[in-house]
């Protein structure tokens, strides 16, 4: 702040005045208010004679000089030269004897008949009916809810003095200033200033020292009598009394059931902070979130948002932190006492309990015979997510798939679903994951995913019994291995028995194990008759499995 000391020949010698001459050598190119007669000042200055000899100086004192302008408490000269200044202008006054110290002087430090010399530069300018200045810098255009009192704030902020000088900064210390508002945590004029903003508006908030820190000040970094400057973000508030707050974006049309507390929801998700900051996003790990709602695996607020969601809604949940990470926050992402907005799109859900639901789309008239375990069916389906992403689809091949029921061979919830069906009937089928592929899913199945299958019947054979490769109509020949030693050669070789059995078949004496390829459930009715694998069946060999229970029912006897 010091420029040098004004000396005589700066401005020449003007010989007696009669009054103050004075040289505004910078003014600033903003000039928002003047000093006006009965305004509370702040200034700096030095104060030499017309040699240049220095008598005074606030800067060596180390403090700025305080006082009202204009009401007869400085020398006539002083009081004359400060007004109409602006924060920041430097002034050089020349006092003559008569506005200064006079024919008397001050013993010791101003000989009678001086004239003096100051360089001043104005600080500060505020009244006693000043009030506070708030200046709105940018604002969203969304706003739904303002700051009130009792409102916990986090809002960052640089606070200068009114002549720009820096005295603190919550961006310096790299977190943000978080308080209660009307409570008085802060002081007056932020109290004040801070009502009714939006998360992530901007102000200027001009404070006068009587809602400041007074004549008191504040350490070495706030003068007595000092206006403050403060550029305010604010970056969220909550209130301890809030709940969770919820925003339905887009619900589907049809809404047939709604997620209750125990249901097991898979939703995608982006979480931000409420000035925008994303924090974490099940899209960026290409990855939905599975989690049982209502049970606290998840936050509180996470946990309440969800419930009464709709399959494929998209929904955006508001959670205070106190429903949330609370003072503490969640790692180096998460500040304490954070608010959180969850933009959620609810992929799927069910409960462990859920059966298979089905949808019966079309009967044929005079359905009579319908399917059971063990029959082989043959059947076209198309296999998709609830949110409508395709997965498999049986039109993709040549033939129908093909299975026998009861066996294993398919998910339980599509077998369940495609029983006491007739042939050309077509259901919509929704498969709960403990029904389909589980947690772990499958190769292009997401783990706990709800399956659904539009699927239609084109063909169905009954069934034999579960391990039964053929069955009989009525008894069996009582000389069975007569008739099937075609060549009564003693022996039954692997034509001699496909023969017979084919026959058998064709006469309907009894039928196979339905399968798309009979020779090979021949070749392993065979198999299983040569015991000793040596290429044909002896009488020993040859028995019905019927006999063969009865065996084993004897052993374990």
């Amino acid at each position: 702040l010091l420029l040098g000391i004004l000396g005589a020949p700066a401005l020449g010698d003007p010989g007696p005045l009669e009054d103050v001459v004075i040289d505004r050598y910078y003014i600033p190119k903003i000039c928002l208010r003047e000093a006006q007669m009965g305004d509370f000042i702040r200034y700096h200055y030095n104060g030499t004679f017309k040699d240049g000899k220095k008598f005074d100086s606030s800067y060596d004192r180390g403090a700025t000089v305080a006082g009202v302008v204009g009401v007869g408490r400085l020398i006539t000269g002083m009081d004359r030269g400060l007004q109409g200044m602006c924060v920041n202008e430097r002034r050089h006054l020349i006092v003559p004897p008569h506005l200064g110290y006079g024919s008397i002087g001050v013993a010791g430090l101003i000989p009678p008949d001086a004239t003096l010399y100051f360089d001043v530069v104005m600080l500060d300018i505020w009244n006693k009916n000043d009030k506070l200045q708030i200046t709105t810098l940018s604002k969203p255009e969304r706003c739904n809810r303002t700051v009130e009192n009792s409102d916990f704030v986090r809002y960052h902020y640089n606070g200068t003095l009114l002549d720009g000088t820096p005295f603190d900064s919550s961006y310096s210390k790299g977190s943000t200033y978080d308080t209660y508002v009307g409570s008085g945590w802060l002081i007056k004029g932020m109290d004040q200033g801070l009502l009714g903003m939006c998360a992530g508006e901007k102000r200027s908030i001009i404070i006068p020292p009587f809602l400041a820190y007074g004549e008191k000040g504040y350490g070495t970094v706030i003068p007595p009598q000092a206006s403050l400057v403060f550029s305010v973000l604010l970056v969220d508030f909550h209130n301890p009394k809030d709940g969770v707050f919820l925003e339905h974006l887009e619900v589907p049309e049809s809404c047939k059931r709604r997620a209750v507390t125990g249901d097991f929801v898979r939703y995608h998700y982006n979480g931000t902070l409420m000035d925008g900051t994303l924090f974490d996003s099940s899209y960026s790990r290409n990855q939905t979130y599975n989690t049982y709602i209502g049970k606290g695996y998840i936050i509180p607020g996470m946990d309440q948002g969800l419930q009464g969601v709709c399959m494929g809604e998209q929904r955006r949940v508001v959670i205070p932190p106190h429903l949330a990470y609370g003072e503490d926050g969640a790692g180096d992402k998460i500040p304490g006492s954070a608010v959180l907005i969850f933009d959620v799109h609810v992929i799927d859900f069910h409960n462990p309990a859920d059966p298979v639901e089905i949808e019966t789309v079309f009967r044929p008239e005079g359905c009579n015979v319908t399917t059971r375990n063990r029959d082989f069916v043959r059947y076209h389906y198309n296999c998709s997510l609830l949110d409508g992403t395709r997965l498999f689809s049986s039109h993709d091949y040549e033939k129908p798939q093909e299975v026998t029921l009861g066996a294993n061979k398919v998910i339980e919830g599509l077998n369940s679903g495609l029983l006491d069906m007739c042939a050309g009937e077509r259901r919509v089928l929704i498969v709960p994951p403990h029904l389909g592929h589980g947690e772990s899913g499958a190769r292009g199945v997401p783990g706990s995913a709800v399956l659904r299958f539009e699927v239609e019947l084109i063909s169905m054979e009954e069934g034999v019994p579960e391990g039964y490769l053929f069955i009989w109509h009525g008894e069996p020949p009582a000389n069975l291995y007569e008739q099937m030693d075609l060549n009564k050669d003693g022996g039954i070789p692997a034509d001699e028995f496909s023969t017979f059995i084919k026959t058998q078949v064709a006469e309907g004496k009894g039928r196979l194990m339905p399968s798309s390829d009979p020779e090979k459930v021949i070749a392993d009715m065979f198999q299983n008759q040569d015991r000793n694998q040596d290429g044909k069946i002896t009488p020993d060999e040859l028995k019905l499995k019927s006999d063969e229970d009865q065996e084993k029912i004897h052993e374990e006897l």
